[in-house]
């Protein structure tokens, strides 16, 4: 029995390979002249009347031949021994676009653009979450006499700026006080704890930096409980146009979709680890308008601080070992980047 199901599975997946390459219904010749399985056609058929009884594969219209379901892409990806790997060239290319990134940003939208090219599908990729960052410093710049720029920045490279209105003038020694003060309670601390000692910080300091202290931490609070992390950055949506048919009367609903940022972060949800990889395929996919694509996400950073998440969203009809492949190297340079900056 275990043989005959290793065959179906090699079915299985010649149906597969074949569909996702030629997009055309698969049938049991093409099989037999195209994978070398060393079995008749008609063991061929008896293997895909029983695959398409489990629900494996299914024939869009009489007379064809058989296409992979949703039920059949996850056997699929869930039996994977090995993901294709990236060529010298292609690591190498990756490795070289992403160091000439110049700031996180730009990183990131390298990543995106990077990673749309490499599947040609949808990429997306998350920003630095700041609640899992370290606080690296904080730059207190005057922009007049009475208002204040706040410039803080994570051990991730993330920068958020806040601008403040001080209702008063304050003195050039004042504004130095004011930096050592806040790089003194927050430098080191964890978003987090970073947050409950700022808002502790006016009843502790000197009574000339009261006041001005008690605007400054209001402004500050709010940039460090904010939810900054729910910045996205989106990439080759066109991708999706190229094959209209993958998306039956739905196209347009995940272009939709796609514009809204919690549908997006949702498809993230599931990269909680730094470099393990997420495959939702169609109706697995919380999202009713998504139910026509299949995300691969992943998470990115150090292994043991998760930044962000990243993936592509393509319709199921997907090269799933090239894209895991592609994810999972541009996640890693990524993580290391931004780890190291």
């Amino acid at each position: 029995m275990a043989n005959a199901e290793e065959r179906r599975f090699e079915v299985l997946r010649a149906i597969v390979a074949d569909y996702v390459s030629n997009q055309e219904p698969v049938g049991s010749k093409a099989i037999v002249d195209r994978h070398n399985l060393g079995v008749s056609s008609a063991t061929v058929r008896n293997d895909m009347a029983a695959l398409e009884e489990e629900g494996y594969i299914a024939q869009p219209h009489t007379s064809a031949g058989r296409i992979p379901t949703d039920k059949g892409y996850r056997l699929f990806v869930d039996k994977l021994a090995e993901i294709k790997p990236l060529s010298s060239a292609e690591r190498r290319a990756i490795t070289s676009f992403l160091d000439s990134g110049t700031d996180m940003e730009d990183v990131l939208k390298r990543s995106v653009r990077l990673l749309a090219q490499l599947t040609r599908q949808v990429a997306v990729v998350q920003y630095p979450m700041m609640t899992n960052s370290t606080v690296h410093s904080l730059e207190v710049v005057p922009l007049t006499p009475a208002r204040l720029m706040l410039v803080l920045i994570t051990d991730s490279g993330r920068v958020d700026q806040r601008t403040v209105d001080l209702g008063d003038v304050i003195t050039v020694d004042n504004v130095a006080r004011l930096r050592t003060v806040l790089n003194s309670a927050l430098t080191g601390r964890k978003v987090n704890d970073a947050a409950v000692r700022v808002a502790e910080l006016p009843e502790q300091s000197p009574q000339e930096l009261r006041d001005v202290l008690v605007r400054v931490c209001t402004v500050l609070v709010e940039s460090l409980v904010d939810h900054p992390e729910e910045r996205l950055v989106l990439g080759g949506t066109a991708n999706l146009t190229r094959n209209v048919a993958d998306f039956p009367g739905s196209l347009r609903q995940v272009l939709e979709a796609l514009e809204e940022q919690v549908v997006v972060l949702k498809l993230l949800a599931a990269a909680r680890n730094p470099g393990a990889i997420s495959v939702r395929i169609g109706e697995e996919n919380e999202d009713e308008q998504m139910r026509s694509t299949s995300v691969v996400s992943i998470g990115y950073g150090r292994e043991d601080m998760l930044l962000g998440g990243m993936g592509v969203v393509g319709p199921t009809r997907m090269d799933y070992p090239g894209t895991i492949a592609a994810v999972r190297a541009v996640a890693n340079y990524v993580g290391q980047i931004l780890s190291g900056r």
